[in-house]
């Protein structure tokens, strides 16, 4: 599996599920940028117990199998991000997640080992949940819940496994 935003139609494969869906007033987007890259970015709040921002995309079941991870090729802003993965096509439920941290206004490459990621229900951990199996992964995601009030701006060049 390779995602690259040289094609303008990828960032609108992308769905934004922000904290309003729990009354909060975050506001993150996805758009193409000029560069053939996509700008995942907003304004976080943590007003109205809100505080999450982030975009998701269903990928062909069985794509990942037989991979170990996800490269990320991103330049941040300096905050911490989440790299998201579901196992089913659902809105809602468990999700297993990576945290990275970007430098700001630095690109980087980052490395998520699948074994390393670790399971959760809307951001608190999930003791004896099932081990991610990469093979029955669906959805792929970002997403910032820093508690850091104030604007975000992640760039994305490229999301791919190995």
């Amino acid at each position: 599996m390779q995602i690259d935003f040289t094609d303008n139609q990828e960032a609108q494969r992308w769905s934004v599920v922000n904290d309003g869906v729990m009354g909060g007033i975050s506001q993150g987007s996805i758009e193409p940028a000029q560069n053939g890259t996509a700008i995942f970015s907003g304004r976080l709040s943590l007003e109205n117990n809100g505080g999450f921002a982030s975009i998701r995309r269903r990928i062909d079941r069985e794509s990942l199998k037989g991979f170990s991870g996800i490269i990320l090729k991103v330049k941040g802003d300096g905050r911490s991000y989440q790299f998201r993965v579901r196992t089913d096509g659902q809105y809602d439920g468990i999700a297993y997640r990576a945290l990275f941290a970007t430098e700001n206004q630095a690109w980087q490459s980052i490395t998520l080992f699948f074994d390393r990621f670790s399971a959760s229900y809307r951001g608190r951990n999930v003791p004896g949940a099932p081990a991610l199996s990469a093979e029955a992964i669906e959805q792929i995601g970002l997403l910032i819940a820093d508690k850091q009030p104030g604007p975000f701006r992640l760039e994305i060049a490229e999301i791919k496994a190995f």
